[in-house]
């Protein structure tokens, strides 16, 4: 009997160290994303990411939160993510407003400056003015994004 419980005991302290081991493989970023003309908060309905250049989309590495924030749970090794955002329940996807040019393309953000310092990426969809009163911060383990819906030529584009 004692034999039993004691490997029961040895089973249960392994299964123990090896979730916790398991855990620690991933880095949590919270995003944080706004329309870039008005500075609101939106609340995408897709999420697509993309690690280290690689073409395979990881969309259950999000987690939307009920305050419109998401959780990105990623692969420790990570070192770069690129994330397309969709909106109204459909394949339509933000521009991002990050470059000085809005893009359709990929963006990637690095994942340990955003781990050490957090990342609020500039707006280049709004004005000035809109920019400097909406202007935010970001705590390490932050990214904050500014986009925008596509305009009915981007549509038609499509």
């Amino acid at each position: 009997m004692a034999r039993r419980t004691s490997g029961s005991l040895l089973f249960v302290c392994l299964f123990a160290l090896c979730s916790a081991v398991l855990a620690q493989d991933t880095k949590t970023i919270t995003l944080k994303v706004f329309d870039g003309k008005s500075g609101h908060p939106v609340m995408p309905t897709g999420y697509q990411v993309r690690a280290d250049h690689l073409k395979e989309i990881h969309t259950d590495w999000v987690k939307p939160n009920d305050d419109g924030s998401a959780e990105l749970t990623i692969p420790a090794d990570v070192h770069e993510v690129s994330i397309h955002l969709a909106y109204d329940n459909s394949m339509d996807v933000y521009v991002n407003c990050d470059a000085q040019k809005p893009t359709f393309g990929d963006v990637w953000y690095l994942v340990p400056q955003i781990m050490s310092e957090g990342m609020v990426m500039a707006n280049g969809c709004g004005h000035a003015h809109l920019n400097e009163k909406y202007k935010t911060t970001a705590l390490p383990g932050e990214l904050i994004l500014f986009v925008r819906e596509k305009n009915w030529f981007e549509k038609g584009k499509d």
